[in-house]
């Protein structure tokens, strides 16, 4: 395979090993994928995401998970202990602008914080709902249990991180927040009949469709397709993300290691990418794993390549900004919702 390839792939450590580096020159991936495992320090850290561009020759987006909150790879007493979304969230019931400059503004403070240390692609918003009943695994990660505060507080997010030069990832499109189960440890099925899901889950991501990325839920969505999650279903991508929510920016994969999905890796990334996503996320750093999902992934052309540009291209612009002065205005909005 030649070219850039349709691949997002983890590591295993600290640094990169002399098989990673072989494997990564070959496989040429779009993008790398960085977890707590992969982070000592600052120095350390900034040494890594030039050795990762380096070993394949070009500025090649880093990504993260930095939501704050329990999803932060980054965290105390290095960096800064980031709210998570439910905070944001609270503060919206009580004052809707200051709850949506306080999004903006530590979204702002994530970008600047990634961006000294060469990541330029965070893995946030979170524009799922938080729904009574359901699994944990979103909860207080959620910007609210309704549409309208999601699309107001992930619109103020994505902004905050795109002024920092740092690309947003929508997760997860169209909608985790119904699941009762843990898509990292089985396959969630969603009952619920289209029309509802249209008028709740769906809509906070047609309000930010216009997002650069965003990141698909391996959960079967039965009334649309009961055969296969939205992440393998080319109903769901092409009739809801594509159609109905209208999303055309980089459509990538939740990680592929995750259990709700089944089958070889090779044949986890050839289902998703017949499905219609444009690229294929793997995170653990497993290199058997990784090689057989480089077996399933395509190489970046036609549409693919286009989105992909245009998403890379949002890491280009950083507005002036005073840390200091936005920490501060951040806390003292964020006073009125403490502890």
């Amino acid at each position: 395979m030649s070219g850039v390839s349709s691949a997002i792939y983890g590591l295993a450590g600290l640094t990169l090993d002399p098989e990673e580096k072989a494997f990564f020159r070959d496989a040429d991936p779009w993008g790398f994928i960085l977890f707590a495992r992969n982070v000592e320090g600052v120095r350390q850290l900034s040494r890594l995401t030039l050795e990762l561009r380096d070993c394949v020759g070009r500025d090649v987006p880093i990504l993260i998970d930095q939501e704050g909150g329990r999803v932060a790879r980054l965290k105390p007493p290095t960096w800064r202990a980031a709210p998570a979304a439910q905070r944001f969230a609270d503060l919206y019931l009580k004052d809707e602008e200051a709850a949506i400059e306080a999004t903006r503004l530590n979204h702002r403070l994530l970008a600047h914080e990634l961006r000294a240390v060469g990541i330029d692609v965070d893995c946030a918003p979170v524009a799922d709902l938080r729904i009574k009943g359901a699994d944990a695994i979103i909860g207080d990660r959620a910007f609210g249990t309704t549409p309208e505060p999601i699309a107001h507080l992930g619109r103020a997010a994505m902004e905050g991180l795109m002024a920092g030069g740092v690309a947003p990832i929508v997760k997860h499109i169209p909608g985790h927040g119904r699941a009762k189960a843990d898509s990292h440890l089985e396959l969630p099925v969603v009952p619920e009949e289209h029309g509802l899901l249209s008028e709740t889950d769906f809509a906070p991501f047609k309000a930010l469709n216009d997002a650069p990325m965003a990141m698909t839920a391996h959960i079967v969505y039965a009334d649309i397709d009961d055969s296969a999650p939205a992440t393998q279903s080319r109903d769901v991508v092409e009739k809801v993300i594509r159609g109905e929510i209208g999303f055309d920016g980089l459509l990538m994969t939740d990680d592929l290691s995750m259990k709700a999905l089944e089958g070889t890796f090779r044949e986890r990334g050839e289902r998703s990418l017949k499905a219609g996503c444009d690229m294929l996320l793997h995170c653990n750093g497993d290199m058997s794993e990784m090689k057989a999902v480089a077996e399933g992934a395509a190489r970046l052309d036609g549409k693919r390549l286009e989105r992909a540009d245009a998403a890379a291209a949002v890491r280009g612009t950083i507005e002036e900004f005073d840390p200091q002065d936005a920490e501060s205005r951040l806390n003292a909005l964020l006073e009125p919702v403490t502890g």
